[in-house]
């Protein structure tokens, strides 16, 4: 089994900065490829930014040169840094990641969700 933790998120003016983790945790062998969505109220789920192993980084068009995904190997952690907020980046924030368990299997897993709300 594994668990995901999210942390970071709350209330931030515009133009402000925010930087969400997400530690992972359990029967974990590798993590080969993590993501951050997020959904607005009254609207549907949204890739904000992905990490793999294979291929690196992606964005969202509307993120791109203000957040950035980053991750701590040897914390299982990974972390959004969030600059130059707005209030459209107003969300619940989830974390997901694919991982290997120590038996061998793949597996998905999602954070539980983090309120980031941008507001002057």
């Amino acid at each position: 089994q594994v668990q995901l933790v999210e942390s970071g998120g709350g209330l931030v003016q515009p133009g402000g900065s925010l930087r969400l983790s997400c530690a992972a945790s359990g029967s974990i062998f590798s993590i080969n490829a993590v993501g951050w969505y997020r959904q607005a109220p009254g609207k549907q789920r949204e890739v904000v930014a992905g990490l793999t192993n294979a291929a690196g980084t992606n964005y969202a068009d509307g993120v791109k040169g203000r957040f950035a995904i980053s991750r701590d190997n040897a914390k299982n952690t990974v972390y959004l840094q969030m600059d130059d907020l707005r209030p459209e980046d107003t969300a619940v924030y989830y974390c997901n990641v694919l991982v290997v368990n120590t038996a061998g299997s793949l597996s998905n897993y999602w954070g539980q969700g983090i309120q980031v709300t941008v507001s002057s």
